[in-house]
């Protein structure tokens, strides 16, 4: 069978299934079983699988990932995160689209501390959604910063998805996690800066209101009390991968530990709490590992059938730069993820992005990187991105689909701007992680 038969016959079992509402993980099982057995030797092939599959999720790389979202569970479960927004509140002062920057600066502090975007963006919307209706806050300053914020928690550390990437690029679990932080500064940035001149122009947006003073005093303390603690889980797990104190696997043990102690010294853990953590994590756990699983196995039919070797000798036969490759990957990236969520993308993307990657010499961390801000864009891209379908279950009743669309494409320029430059000037997503000991 033709290289270009293969993967016809594989991509197509796979549209196919997943059309028929199976489920992405469920397919990608299915087709990987049915790939092993014509391309990789029959029942040879399907013992081949079950090796594969062990050696998938028996790498002590991946240990991070579970501890990454018991972290993000205890976080938002136990609601020790509530008060840390109050307290960036009472730092800002009378700006223009003051609680918009709240939002932007709360999302930005909540993503440091929590891998999970959803729950961010969750959290964040419940909490200063009243607030900015009452205040006369229309949506483009009230859904749509909570929007890109939400997702800045796929780029800045903890992230779980940042280690599966890594490790089914073969990567630097700890260089990537470090990558991460500069292009999701930046993107607060731009979001920030967009918010104060948009308000600027058009105060209406976010009418200003009279701001009760809190002493400076009293906001030293609030900030020591309830924000220097998420400074110091911060610190356990960027802090020490940076360092080269710990590895990403003790660094994501030690954060979940200090997320543990920061929830009993608040009051807010209890047995109901932990058990609630604990369910969440063993289920967002297995579905990540059949995710891994999946794409890695992909990977090997891919390249037994010699898909992966006829698209390398495809794309390489064109007369084109490998920047203009790398556009196109992009674009198409942009392009599942508005119809797919990132997990998703990951399973059908790598094992078919990685060899075309590695055949035009890119950096694989540049590469990886600019792979998980395509995954963030995609969070909130039109029609089907998943924290748009947050966002609609939590805005205010009346609230359109088509506002909410409308309210995240300034949000979504800004994260496609951060992309554009990390991709003309890779040193601003690698000199971090080159700094790593």
């Amino acid at each position: 069978m033709e290289w270009w038969q293969a993967l016809s016959l594989l991509m197509g079992m796979m549209l196919l299934l997943m059309l028929s509402g199976v489920p992405v993980v469920i397919s990608f099982l299915m087709v990987d079983l049915v790939g092993a057995f014509l391309f990789m030797g029959g029942e040879a092939g399907l013992t081949q699988l079950i090796l594969n599959i062990r050696e998938s999720l028996t790498s002590f790389s991946l240990l991070p990932v579970p501890l990454f979202i018991l972290m993000g569970e205890v976080m938002f479960r136990s609601g020790v995160g509530f008060k840390a927004i109050e307290v960036v509140d009472h730092w800002i002062g009378r700006v223009p689209g003051r609680l918009s920057l709240v939002a932007i600066m709360s999302g930005t502090l909540l993503a440091a501390v929590s891998g999970s975007t959803l729950a961010s963006a969750a959290l964040l919307g419940e909490i200063l959604l009243p607030e900015m209706r009452k205040r006369g806050y229309k949506h483009e300053m009230s859904i749509g910063p909570i929007l890109g914020t939400g997702g800045l928690a796929m780029l800045i550390p903890p992230s779980a998805l940042a280690i599966v990437l890594a490790a089914l690029c073969d990567i630097s679990i700890g260089g990537l996690l470090i990558a991460g932080i500069v292009p999701g500064i930046m993107i607060a940035l731009f979001m920030a800066t967009y918010v104060v001149i948009r308000c600027t122009l058009q105060p209406e947006l976010a009418p200003p209101y009279q701001v009760q003073p809190i002493p400076f005093g009293q906001k030293i303390w609030e900030t020591v009390v309830h924000v220097l603690p998420l400074g110091l889980i911060i610190f356990l797990v960027v802090g020490l991968i940076f360092l080269g104190v710990a590895t990403p696997s003790e660094a994501a043990a030690l954060g979940a530990l200090g997320t543990f102690a920061v929830a009993l010294v608040c009051g807010r853990m209890n047995f109901k709490v932990l058990s609630e953590c604990m369910m969440g994590t063993v289920k967002l756990t297995s579905m990540i590992f059949l995710i891994i699983v999946g794409s890695m196995t992909f990977s090997q039919i891919l390249a037994f059938s010699g898909a992966s070797t006829g698209l390398i000798q495809l794309v390489t036969g064109f007369d084109l730069s490998p920047f203009m490759v790398l556009l196109l990957m992009q674009a198409m990236l942009m392009f599942l993820g508005c119809f797919m969520d990132n997990l998703s993308m990951v399973m059908i993307a790598i094992p078919i992005y990685m060899p075309i990657a590695q055949a035009l010499h890119f950096n694989p961390m540049w590469f990886a990187l600019l792979m998980l801000i395509n995954m963030d864009i995609g969070n909130i891209t039109p029609p089907f991105g998943l924290l748009l379908f947050v966002m609609k279950g939590i805005a205010p009743p009346g609230t359109t689909m088509m506002q909410v669309y409308k309210s995240g494409i300034p949000f979504l320029l800004c994260e496609l701007l951060t992309l554009v430059l990390i991709m003309l000037f890779p040193a601003i997503g690698l000199f971090l992680p080159s700094m790593v000991k």
